[in-house]
Order: structure tokens, then sequence, then C-alpha cells
């Protein structure tokens, strides 16, 4: 090896160290701490909300005013069970598709017979509603059923439910002819005093009728009983009757919203609680509801000569003034052998409403087991003057009503017991003989010959206007002078009786002469009748006065001379 100089002027090289190898070993910064940590919980938050999570459902509304995805939670008793996911039309745009995603512990509200709804401000005839979405926002409510068979699709409530499941009482079902002035929520009263509401209603199937379904609460569904009326109290009832003007109503919400009322009949009556889901008629009024029971009805005819004017349908038909039935159909027919119209009126009439009577009649009739024959009924009614007449019910509105009632010396009529249905006779109203009397009185009043009364009458008053014209010149002079010889007459018979006048004075003398006359008499008459004996004997001398000094009484005068 030799030596290398190194060039002139540069110092001379140093010697390189030995390299040295180190093995390093691998050292965790503290800052991947931090996303590790964020990871970590991330992956339990979502292992979380996966274990929490529940089943997703679909809701279908007719509109998703106040839902919001993400926002809208779905609550039941107020306490959140799920909440919006999404929003969608339907594939016919006709309706909106909600999702829902329930949570764990609601997976009982993914089952058949669960009601939601969107509660959201409401203001209807039954009240006011959802009054604390206004801050809060409009959510979804819930009600669940008690099936446990899973559903995923539902289809949501427009209106929230009038009953939520649960909830203490029962429910019955009311058939009436309308709806009237009911809606779904309008209350139920006993006693005036609200305990239900009316849930629901729908048309019949063969759309003759409308059932009703109506909750009373508990524990005041136990006044329903078997034996309970129900009637519509919707708005205000107004009769005039022998005790002036009755105005009656439920409450002022019934005016507005109309209501329902119930009572139990009076007298006795099944009390047994009636069952749950218990059919019962509504009737249109209280006392319609609270009258004893009408029985089988019947159909009856009759056959009217005259206008009926006024007549309308469910007009009443009145036995005796009780109320039995009432019109249901008014048809024209065409008789051409007279040439008249005649009217066929049809009625549907309650034979048991005659009560006592009834029992009476269909015992003479020889009718059992309650089975109705009013051929065999009304045959001896008819026999013995029984008519079916058209009155006037108000002389304001001119209403008729049909009234069967007994009329005096009626014609005979023809009574068909076989046909079917069976014809009463008819007879004249007697606003109908009125009328008739009426038109008789004007034709006769036309028959006077008014024409030459008064031509005669014309000349009558001739003859008196040339008479008074002689008694005033002729007459009436003559009658003045008589009259004034009559009043010197009268002048000079004062004058004689005046009170200083020689005949008032002689005849005032004479009455006093027949004064002391007359007080004469009554003194004799009174002597006599003390002394009787003076007619015959006479009347005895006075005693002389007595003289003082002197013992011995005076002589008698017993035969002295006078």
């Amino acid at each position: 090896m030799t030596d290398q100089t190194p060039p002139t002027g540069q110092p001379p090289p140093e010697e390189l160290p030995e390299p040295v190898v180190r093995t390093h070993r691998f050292s965790l910064s503290l800052i991947w701490l931090v996303p590790v940590l964020a990871a970590l919980v991330g992956l339990s938050l979502v292992v979380h909300a996966w274990l929490q999570a529940g089943p997703e459902i679909t809701l279908t509304f007719q509109t998703a005013e106040g839902l919001e995805a993400g926002k809208t939670p779905v609550k039941y008793k107020n306490v959140v069970i799920g909440k919006v996911t999404s929003l969608e039309l339907s594939d016919d745009r006709e309706r909106v598709r909600v999702k829902v995603a329930l949570n764990k512990s609601a997976e009982s509200f993914a089952t058949k017979g669960t009601r939601y709804w969107v509660v959201r401000p409401r203001i209807g005839l039954g009240g006011v509603s959802g009054v604390d979405t206004l801050l809060s926002g409009a959510f979804i409510g819930a009600d669940v059923g008690d099936s446990r068979e899973e559903q995923y699709d539902f289809t949501g409530l427009e209106t929230p439910p009038a009953v939520l499941h649960g909830a203490p009482g029962k429910s019955f079902v009311l058939h009436t002819d309308d709806l009237g002035s009911l809606d779904t929520g309008s209350p139920v009263y006993y006693r005036r005093i609200q305990v239900g509401r009316v849930s629901s209603y729908t048309l019949d199937k063969d759309g003759k009728g409308v059932s009703l379904r109506i909750f009373v609460d508990g524990p005041n569904d136990r006044f329903v009983t078997r034996s309970t009326r129900f009637w519509n109290a919707s708005g205000v009832d107004v009769s005039l009757g022998a005790n002036g003007l009755k105005l009656n109503t439920q409450s002022l919400a019934t005016v507005i919203a109309g209501g329902v009322a119930f009572e139990e009949p009076r007298g006795p009556h099944d009390a047994t609680p009636a069952a749950e889901d218990a059919d019962f008629t509504l009737f249109n009024d209280q006392a319609t509801a609270m009258a004893p029971p009408d029985g089988p009805p019947r159909y009856v005819r009759m056959r009217f000569n005259q206008s009926l004017r006024g007549l309308a349908m469910d007009a009443p038909v009145e036995f005796l003034g009780i109320n039995i039935g009432k019109v249901v159909s008014i048809n024209m027919d065409y008789d051409a052998k007279d040439t008249r119209f005649p009217l066929n009126v049809g009625a549907v009439i309650y034979p048991q409403r005659l009560g006592h009577a009834y029992d009476k009649l269909a015992a003479q009739a020889g009718m059992k087991d309650g089975r109705v024959d009013l051929a065999r009924m009304f045959g001896p009614l008819v026999a013995h003057g029984l008519r079916a007449q058209a009155r006037t019910g108000n002389l304001l509105t001119g209403q008729l009503y049909i009234a069967l009632d007994f009329v005096p010396k009626a014609p005979r009529a023809t009574f068909d017991a076989a046909a079917t249905p069976i014809e009463l006779p008819t007879a004249p109203g007697s606003f109908d003989k009125l009328q008739e009397q009426l038109a008789d009185i004007v034709t006769r009043v036309q028959k006077v010959p008014f024409d030459s009364i008064g031509r005669n009458l014309d000349h009558t008053l001739a003859d008196l206007d040339h008479t008074l014209k002689q008694v005033n010149g002729g007459v009436l002079p003559e009658l003045k002078g008589t009259l004034k010889g009559a009043q010197r007459t009268l002048g000079s018979a004062d004058n004689a009786l005046s009170a200083d006048s020689p005949l008032q004075q002689n005849l005032g003398s004479t009455l006093q002469e027949l004064q002391r006359m007359a007080r004469s008499l009554r003194a004799l008459t009174d002597y006599l009748g003390v002394h009787p004996e003076a007619l015959i004997r006479g009347r005895p001398d006075d005693p002389p006065p007595a003289q003082s000094g002197r013992t011995n009484p005076p002589p008698s005068r017993q035969g002295s001379k006078p």
C-alpha cells in the first residue's frame, strides 16, 4: 500500500468513522388515539342503532301536510315510538306514502289493527283539538290493537279516532233512517250529562238506513240496559200545548253539533245491562222514544174524492185524537165512470198504540197469539160509523192530517174484509163541510133580487121625502101652536099651586084638620081598647080634683046630672 501525499496547500485527510448498525423499535404516537377512539365510538353507535332499530312501516295519507322527513315523530300517549324517514307519492299520485322507522320497543305497533293518524290543529263541530301542535308541530299519533299478526302497510286515518283502544266503556250500534246533524264526535247524553260520543257511522248495505256506533264511557255504560231508548237530541224541540210554549234541548253543543240522548222507560222494564255492540233503534225525538211499544205495523189504504192540498208524507194518522200511525204514500187515480180524480192515501198504523182498547178489540174479534187481523177488528167499527177524514191540523199553515173518527148518521159504506190491504171508507172533513155550507150560503145570497129591492127602496125613499116635506110645511107649525097653549096652561097651574096661593093655604088647613081628626080617632081607639064597656055604659065622669084639708072622699057622681 503506497501512501499518497496530499496536494500542496490542503490539510491532510481525516480518517472516516466506522459505521454502526442499530436496530430501531416501532412506537405509536398519542395523536393516533383520537381517530381510533372516534371509530370505536361510531362503531358502537352503529351497533347500538342496529340493535335498537325496530321494524319499518309504510303509512299512506291523502296529504303530507305538517309532515317532514327526519323530524316528524310518531307518538303513543305522548311517548315517541318512531320517526318519519321519508315521504314520497304513490304511483297513481293520489296519496302520499310515509316511511316510518319504529323503535325496537315499539315492535308491537307493526301489527294488524293498529291505527295511525296525523295530529294537527283541527276546528270542527265537536270542538277544537291538536292545539298543542301549534308550537311543537304536527306528529303522527298511534293506537295499538290486540292482534299479534304482523303488518307493515297501513292506511292512515284522516281524522283522529273518537275512542282509543282499551278505553273503559262499551260500544253500541244505533239504527236510524238518516244521519241528520250527527257526526263523528257528537256527544251522547244521559240525564243531560255527557257520558259518551259517536265513534263512527256507516250506510247500511241496502242503502235504506244508517248505522251509528257510539261509545259510552265507563262506569256510565252500566246505565245502558236492554230496555234503554235512544233518540236524536239535535237542535231545539219547540212544542205548543195546553201549558204554553215549551223549549227543550240537551245543551248548546247539541244545537250546533247534534247529539244523542238515552234513558230507561218508565214503569216495569228489563234492567239487565246491555252487552257490547248491542243493537238499538235511534228515534227522532224523546216523545216517540219513550212511547209504549208500537208492535207490528199494518198498512191500510183510504180513497178520498176531494182535494188533499196540505197533506204531506209522514202526516199523522189519529184515532179519536190518539196518534196511531203516519201517511206513507199519496197517489192520484182516475175514475172514468164519474170523471173524477180520487186520491189514494196509504198509511202505516200501529194498532197496539190503542193500549187496553186494542186488547179488548182483539178479544172481541177472536185474535190470539198476538196476531193482528185488521179486517176483523175494524169491520164492526166501520158498521158503527168509523170513517177516515182529512182534517185541518193547523189553520196558519193549512196542514192536514188523517182522522179516524165515528161520523154520526154516516151513509152506509161497503167494507171488503178480504181485500189486501184493507181499505177504510172515508167521509168529508168538517172543514170541507164548512166550505160546502159557505158555498151554499153564497149561492142563496146570489139568488136574492138586490136590483128590484134597490128600485123599490128608491121609490119608498121618494115617498118618505114627500111625506117629510108635508110634515115640515103643515103639521109642524100647528104642533108649535099647540105646544105654546100647553105651556100657558102649565104656567097657570104653576101659579095655582104656589106656596102663597089661596088654594095652597086651604089645602094646608084641610091637612091640619085631618091630622087633628086622626089624633082624636087614635085616642078613641086606644080608650076603647082599654075600656070596651064604654060602648054600652058610656064614658064615666072624670073625678074632681082633690082639695087640701078634706079627709072625706068626694061624693059619688053616680046618678048626678052632668
